[in-house]
């Protein structure tokens, strides 16, 4: 079998150094260039034709979001972005993830080379996952501000879809379930946009690490109708609100007398992962029932599908992505299999087919569950 071959972006001879190691200690795959600057890069993308670069975010000559930018718009292909753990690293890579790059590794700020050696399983993982994913041309310029940064709030009307009408009071006692992984903060991110103020809470386990869920969850708040914050140990889940597991900690629901509430507590990782979609799917099921709504969306491997049947088997209705509009269909396609779906849908159908579903079912109630 071919090895995946990749360029390094990065503008420290320490970190492509390392990288480069990294990649080429893997029997699949090969560094087969390392670049300081995007300069240097874009020639030796057209002349290598690689199956994945690693892109640092801050770089001289040109940023790594420009040239993601106009990589996407060009010259589209798989993406593993390079990012430091601080707000506006966290900030930057939403935006890259936005573009169409494929995810992100998280580099600490300080003991760097250290810091990138422990990470060598999970940039591997993400390279491999990166080379097989569906990649899609980006055809919008990406609009900054004077300095550069990405508006957390984009103009009035800019991202807001049309006018939905609401729901009224009828699905007040449903809660609305979201499982997602790679690809999942742009899919999450266009459900949740099309869902009108007054719909059923949502709660969220998108596969994060720790420092770049609060960021995310914040440029979610400005984008949508309903209010969208990190979930809080305790806090009751209401209406109108989405909830997103924050980075190194499990995200479940729980009953306290006639309200639910966020239960956010460290633990082991479930299926490698912490936030775990199993987790709180199987919340979902055992607390819930009937009143909860799955989504599965585009995601590497299978965490979460046993659980979601487990959801189906409660009563719960189950929305799966669909292959075509997935950026990988590994967690959709294994919900689909363990017989979890109620219905596989393109990306675009989601949040039109939940509002329908919402719309004509009623009668509800937390005495049911």
């Amino acid at each position: 079998m071919a090895k995946t071959r990749v360029i390094v972006v990065d503008d420290s001879a320490l970190v492509r150094s390392i990288l480069n190691e990294i990649i080429n200690s893997q029997p699949d795959m090969e560094c087969i260039g390392a670049a300081s600057d995007p300069l240097v890069a874009r020639e030796m993308i057209r002349n290598l034709n690689p199956d994945v670069i690693t892109l640092d975010v801050e770089m001289p000559k040109m940023d790594g979001i420009d040239f993601l930018s106009r990589l996407m718009r060009l010259r589209p292909m798989p993406v593993v972005m390079v990012s430091t753990l601080t707000e506006r690293g966290a900030e930057v890579t939403l935006k890259a993830l936005e573009l169409g790059a494929v995810d992100f590794v998280a580099k600490p700020k300080i003991g760097v080379a250290d810091g990138i050696r422990l990470l060598a399983q999970d940039i591997t993982d993400k390279i491999r996952i990166a080379a097989k994913a569906h990649i899609r041309r980006s055809h919008a310029p990406v609009p900054t501000t004077a300095g550069g940064v990405h508006p957390a709030h984009p103009p009035a009307g800019e991202a807001k879809p049309v006018t939905i009408a609401s729901l009224g009071r009828l699905s007040t006692e449903k809660i609305i379930f979201i499982g997602a992984s790679t690809g999942g903060t742009e899919a999450t991110k266009d459900v949740l946009i099309n869902l009108p103020a007054d719909c059923p809470a949502v709660v969220i386990t998108q596969h994060m690490p720790p420092g770049f869920t609060r960021s995310y969850a914040a440029r979610l708040d400005g984008l949508c109708r309903i209010r969208v914050k990190e979930a809080q140990d305790g806090e009751r889940i209401l209406p109108g609100h989405g909830y997103i597991a924050p980075g190194g900690f499990h995200l479940s629901v729980e009953r306290s007398g006639a309200n639910y509430v966020a239960r956010v507590q460290d633990g082991d990782p479930v299926n490698r992962h912490k936030p775990s979609v199993e987790v709180l799917f199987n919340s979902a099921a055992k607390v819930v029932g009937p009143n909860a709504l799955g989504i599965m969306l585009t995601g590497m491997g299978g965490d979460g599908a046993k659980a979601m049947k487990v959801m189906k088997d409660a009563g719960a209705y189950n929305f799966v992505q669909n292959e075509a509009t997935c950026v990988v269909f590994g967690m959709p396609r294994e919900a689909i299999n363990a017989g979890a779906a109620d219905e596989v849908l393109p990306l675009n159908e989601i949040a039109p087919r939940l509002i329908e579903r919402l719309r004509n079912t009623s009668g509800f109630s937390l005495n049911r569950v």
